[in-house]
C-alpha cells in the first residue's frame, strides 16, 4: 500500500491515469498544483515514475485514498467504467469536493444520482492534443456551481491547452463530437494523403514525411495567422491552378462538407445516445 499523502488542506485527485489522465497530472505538476493523488488500479510504469519523481502518491482504490482532504476530484474514466465505479467516489463528492467529470456521454442528473443532488458537479471534454499543451476543453456546470468553483475547474484543464465554458449540457455533445473526435478525423486525413501519394508513385517513407508535414505545419500555419480558414484557404488557390483543380472535386456539391457534417451528427448522436442510456 503506498505511503498516505498528509493531511494539509487542497488535495486534488485524479482518478484515472490512463492518456488524459496522463496529461492532466503533467499538467498540473507544471502549473505548480499540490498536493497531488491519484487512483489507478493498474499504473503504466511510466506513470508510477511519473508519481515518484514529483510526489504524487498512487492509490490503487477510492478506498485506499478516502482518507484524503479532497477539494477537487478530476474524474478521467471512460463512460462504461464510470457507470461502475461513480457509486464509490459519492463519499468524495459528499464531502463537499468539487467533481469534474471529462467522461463523454455520461450527463450530470446520472452523476447526481450517483453523488447526490447537492454535489458540485462540473462537465468538460478535453482533446488528444492536451497531451502535449496543445488542447481545448470545453466546460460545463450548473448553477449550485458557484464562480469560484468554476474558476477552479477551469484551471484544473489549463495544463492541456486552451479552455472555454459552453451555456447548455447539451452542447458538450455537440463539443464531444467536434473538438473531442476532431483529432480522429485529422489523423485519417493524414493516412488518406499518404495513401494517395503512394497511388502516385511516391516511396511509403516520402508518402508518410509529405502527409505528417502538410498537417502539422497547416495547423501551425492556421494558429499563427488570425484569418479565417476560408481566407487561408483562398491564399493557396490560384486560379486555373493545381490546388484549385482539387478543390473542385472536394467542394462540388458540398461533398466533403456534407460529409463532416455527417460524421459529426453521428459523433454527436452516439454522445446523446449514450447520456440517455444513463439516464433511462
Amino acid at each position: 500500500m503506498p505511503a498516505k499523502l498528509k493531511r494539509a488542506a487542497g488535495v486534488t485527485l485524479l482518478v484515472g491515469a490512463g492518456r488524459m489522465g496522463s496529461a492532466l497530472l503533467k499538467g498540473w505538476v507544471a502549473q505548480g498544483i499540490e498536493p497531488l493523488a491519484a487512483i489507478e488500479p493498474a499504473p503504466h510504469p511510466a506513470v508510477e515514475d511519473f508519481a515518484r519523481r514529483n510526489r504524487i502518491i498512487l492509490y490503487r482504490s477510492v478506498e485506499d485514498a478516502a482518507h484524503l482532504p479532497v477539494t477537487a476530484c478530476v474524474v478521467a474514466l471512460k463512460p462504461q467504467k464510470l457507470r461502475t465505479e461513480a457509486r464509490r467516489l459519492a463519499p468524495i463528492a459528499k464531502s463537499g469536493a468539487l467533481m469534474l467529470s471529462i467522461a463523454a456521454g455520461t450527463g450530470i442528473s446520472t452523476l447526481r444520482r450517483a453523488w447526490g443532488r447537492e454535489a458540485l458537479i462540473a462537465r468538460a471534454m478535453p482533446n488528444t492534443p492536451g497531451a502535449i499543451g496543445r488542447g481545448i476543453s470545453a466546460l460545463y456546470a450548473p448553477k449550485n456551481v458557484s464562480a469560484n468553483a468554476r474558476a477552479h475547474a477551469q484551471s484544473l484543464l489549463a495544463g492541456l491547452g486552451e479552455t472555454l465554458w459552453v451555456k447548455r449540457e447539451g452542447l458538450i455533445d455537440a463539443v464531444t463530437a467536434i473538438s473531442g473526435s476532431g483529432p480522429a478525423y485529422v489523423f485519417l486525413l493524414v493516412e488518406s494523403l499518404e495513401r494517395a501519394a503512394r497511388a502516385e508513385g511516391l516511396p511509403a517513407e516520402s508518402a508518410r514525411r509529405l502527409a505528417r508535414a502538410t498537417i502539422s505545419g497547416t495547423g501551425a500555419l492556421l494558429d499563427a495567422d488570425s484569418r479565417d480558414a476560408e481566407a487561408l484557404r483562398r491564399d493557396v488557390t490560384s486560379p486555373g491552378g493545381t490546388t484549385e483543380a482539387a478543390l473542385r472535386v472536394l467542394m462540388e456539391g458540398s461533398a466533403l462538407a456534407k460529409l463532416i457534417a455527417g460524421a459529426v451528427e453521428a459523433a454527436r448522436a452516439r454522445a446523446l445516445q449514450l447520456r440517455s442510456e444513463d439516464e433511462g
